[in-house]
């Protein structure tokens, strides 16, 4: 709740500047306003909205919640306050909303993709800078699971560790004894070859990073026959066009930047009474 309270304080000092100039000249009294939504979605950010509302003194009644699906034309909020802070908050209400649905949005479609297979949909670090809790929050609520939140969530070698380390399962016996016992490790791999040196290194997880989907399949079926406890991830250019190809051939999870980066925000709009 902390990080949710400094980013919203961020957000207001970043529009107002050094002071709304309508502010000290606004009308007196009190004003009643609506967000209205012109998009079909999922709905998301309202509790980055009602925090906002805390902070300006501003009454707000959410009549749709967090993971609510929305259609155009839907009453998203009513809001009640002074004309000052209604306006002056009135881009910072929609830029959250809009921006956290659009997320939501686009992950509840890779979800619906997945309905029926036994398969875990992952985001990525692929998040614009100092909005990552933002973002990875409005992922969840399409229903996504985050990946790794940060560096520290899991020791990931990607294909430019790789090439910095000599021995890979010496590293891997090394990097055991200094990280945390309940800490993953997974390593990228693109060819089949390098699976099976991670697998005998002691990956916890292995990444199919761009292999094709016969390649993940002979992945899937070694490690069926040899190491069992390894879960199998693909990634790399994973849409809404290929991801139940990528989930038919027995992977644990699928994981794809393009459910943040690429969505494209909702249509809000905020009216007043």
């Amino acid at each position: 709740m902390i990080h949710i309270k400094r980013f919203v304080k961020q957000a207001i000092t970043e529009d107002n500047g050094r002071g709304d100039l309508f502010y000290d000249i606004a009308p007196d009294g009190k004003f009643t306003a609506k967000i209205v939504s012109k998009s079909n979605g999922i709905l998301a950010g309202v509790k980055y909205a009602e925090t906002l509302a805390q902070t300006e003194k501003i009454k707000v009644d959410f009549l749709k919640k967090d993971g609510d699906k929305i259609q155009a034309g839907d009453i998203l909020a009513k809001l009640e306050g002074k004309a000052s802070k209604l306006l002056s908050s009135e881009r910072t209400f929609l830029n959250m909303l809009q921006h956290a649905s659009g997320i939501a949005t686009m992950a509840s479609k890779f979800v619906e993709k997945l309905d029926g297979f036994d398969v875990v949909l992952l985001d990525t670090r692929k998040t614009r800078p100092h909005l990552r809790d933002f973002e990875k929050y409005a992922s969840r609520v399409g229903g996504a699971i985050n990946h790794r939140l940060g560096l520290d969530d899991c020791l990931m070698l990607k294909d430019t560790h790789l090439r910095t380390i000599e021995n890979l399962a010496e590293f891997v016996k090394i990097a055991r004894k200094r990280i945390s016992w309940v800490t993953k490790i997974e390593i990228e791999c693109e060819t089949f070859s390098q699976v099976e040196i991670a697998m005998e290194a002691g990956a916890d997880i292995i990444m199919c990073d761009n292999m094709t989907f016969q390649q993940i399949k002979e992945v899937v079926k070694y490690r069926d026959e040899k190491y069992p406890h390894i879960l199998i991830e693909a990634s790399g250019n994973i849409n809404l066009d290929t991801i139940q190809e990528y989930a038919k051939t027995g992977v644990d999870a699928v994981s794809s930047g393009s459910i943040i980066h690429q969505a494209t925000w909702l249509d809000f709009s905020m009216r007043v009474d």
